[in-house]
């Protein structure tokens, strides 16, 4: 059965988010950050739309969860996010104290624990692969359309 408070249930809303990014024809990642089990950012990739290559959905997500609690710390919150942070984000990720990253999708190119899980906060806990097949298929979608 799944709990509304899983990170499952979660991965589904930043899902909705990847696929508002897929619809407006921007690299399908989308993220969520929860605090007390509830959602207090919603945000998708917007490089494109804002010509804003820091325009990743998790750099929208902490600005929006900030400005939401008051404060530039999110180190009661969990960061959800459909493909694994890129070193940007990873990092800062790190000045929020975020209390936890949960990501579907592997970024092997570009992801962050490639570089170094250092980059995240010491604090910060981490969860992979929730989702990473629904995950991972928009984004192969997505980069087969691009190509034809």
């Amino acid at each position: 059965m799944l709990s509304i408070f899983s990170d499952e249930h979660f991965m589904k809303e930043a899902f909705k988010e990847a696929q508002r990014a897929f619809d407006e024809d921007e690299v399908p990642v989308g993220a969520i950050i929860v605090c007390d089990n509830k959602i207090i950012a919603r945000a998708h990739n917007m490089t494109e739309r804002l010509n804003d290559v820091t325009a990743h959905a998790e750099m929208i997500a902490f600005t929006s969860a900030t400005d939401f609690l008051g404060g530039k710390y999110l180190n009661e919150c969990t960061l959800y996010v459909t493909l694994e942070p890129c070193v940007m984000c990873a990092g800062a990720s790190y000045w929020t104290q975020l209390k936890k990253v949960v990501y579907g999708a592997s970024d092997k190119k570009r992801g962050f624990a490639k570089h170094q899980e250092k980059l995240l906060h010491p604090k910060t806990e981490i969860e992979t692969g929730v989702l990473k097949a629904v995950c991972s298929e928009i984004l192969l979608q997505f980069f087969e359309k691009k190509r034809k």
